[in-house]
């Protein structure tokens, strides 16, 4: 059995080959024991399964050390896990070492991604909002309510729409149009369990290790695109001068800035956000670099140790997370946790599990949250959400 691996070039070279990011994205199939993970630095579609990361009480750490330790054993030379890992830090992992594994270059650096996805098949969809918009704009409100009380600093609150389609669905279809909108995001196609896949295009890297270099780069605050070009200058512009989303952004910035430096020599936080933008939203962004004090700590150590982030949690953590549990009337499973890749060397690519659904043959269950601090409104909440949504449904073929 032999696994290949992706090895990172080395600054300002281009090793990429024409249309080999773009081939393994079109030969993804959303496979029960098949994986897709692209980032700016690599594409990998892993097939087979060698071993699963086992469900039990251990850190996840350790049960994924233990796993790439025995594919070490049976003769992988290069083992890595890639899938899911649940919001709440005692929900499942969804994680594998593939019996097969292919990677190239990036999307965003394939010509071929340019060329257009392959159009939407018409569906009648019936579709359930969860909880409705009127019950997430009161649960806004509670939020709201607990903030000015002191209670919380901020708490993310998120919702759900559960679609049904008439005819089953093409799922590797709503991945290629995820990628080619945003080639330069991170994009997944994963097993969610249960016969069930997580798909998305998430903007959001939580970490990643290369050797001893750390980076992270959290969003937080943002403002849906306009198609007219000089108002969305304005929106973007306005967001950098938000008091209102620069503040919510200091939170997830300063947590994670105290949650790196007890593993780090070196940690460079900026001063101030930049932008980021998908298709459909502006983020604020804040890249943090760092050098690792000792390199044996991995990817996947640091991720747990960062995750959850004030960006889908809140400020205090615990705090957050227990008001998250009393509003939301759902279970958020993977949705907010974190999904990619970590290696037997410590190496890995971890991101937020934001703009995705979970589906299977005929439904999809769709996940967006916003950021709630004390000058928040319910409405302004609401339309976030709604513009959050829009990368996967305009991907899935849901009508606006």
């Amino acid at each position: 059995m032999q696994v290949t691996t992706v090895h990172h070039a080395p600054a300002g070279t281009d090793h990429t080959v024409i249309g080999a990011a773009s081939g393994l994205l079109g030969q993804y199939r959303a496979a029960p024991d098949e994986a897709f993970f692209a980032s700016p630095t690599r594409t990998l579609l892993a097939e087979g399964v060698h071993a699963r990361v086992p469900q039990d009480g251990r850190p996840l750490a350790e049960r994924v050390a233990d796993t790439l330790a025995r594919a070490r054993r049976d003769g992988i030379e290069h083992p890595l896990v890639v899938g899911a890992v649940a919001f709440d830090h005692d929900g499942r992992a969804e994680l594998a070492v593939p019996a097969r594994l292919r990677g190239c270059g990036a999307l965003r650096d394939d010509p071929l991604i340019a060329l257009p996805a392959p159009a939407a098949d018409r569906i009648d969809w019936n579709v359930r909002p969860v909880p409705a918009p009127e019950a997430y704009g009161a649960g806004v409100a509670e939020a709201v309510n607990r903030l000015q009380d002191g209670e919380l600093s901020k708490v993310v609150l998120a919702r759900t729409l559960e679609l049904q389609a008439d005819c089953p669905l093409d799922l590797p279809a709503i991945l290629q149009r995820l990628a080619r909108r945003d080639p330069g995001g991170y994009t997944f196609g994963v097993p969610a369990g249960g016969g069930r896949t997580l798909i998305g295009a998430s903007p959001e890297l939580l970490l990643s290790r290369h050797g001893a270099a750390v980076v992270a780069n959290p969003l937080a605050g943002s403002v849906p695109r306009s198609a007219d070009l000089g108002e969305d200058v304005r929106r973007a512009a306005a967001l950098l001068e938000s008091p209102k989303d620069l503040h919510e952004h200091a939170f997830v910035v300063d947590a994670i800035r105290a949650a790196l430096a007890p593993y780090c020599r070196t940690l460079d936080v900026p001063e101030r956000p930049t932008l980021v933008r998908t298709a459909a939203m502006w983020h604020l962004a804040t890249t943090i670099t760092a050098e690792l004090a000792d390199p044996a700590v991995s990817a996947l150590e640091l991720a747990v140790a960062l995750h959850p982030t004030p960006a889908v949690c809140g400020s205090p953590t615990p705090l957050a997370r227990a008001a998250i549990r009393e509003i939301e009337p759902f279970d958020r499973g993977l949705y907010a946790g974190m999904v990619g890749w970590g290696d037997a060397d410590g190496d890995g690519e971890w991101v937020v599990t934001l703009r995705c659904a979970e589906a299977d043959e005929r439904t999809l269950r769709v996940f967006a949250g916003a950021g709630v601090v004390a000058e928040s409104r319910p409405e302004a909440e609401l339309a976030e959400t709604s513009a959050k949504f829009r990368t996967f449904l305009d991907a899935a073929g849901v009508p606006r």
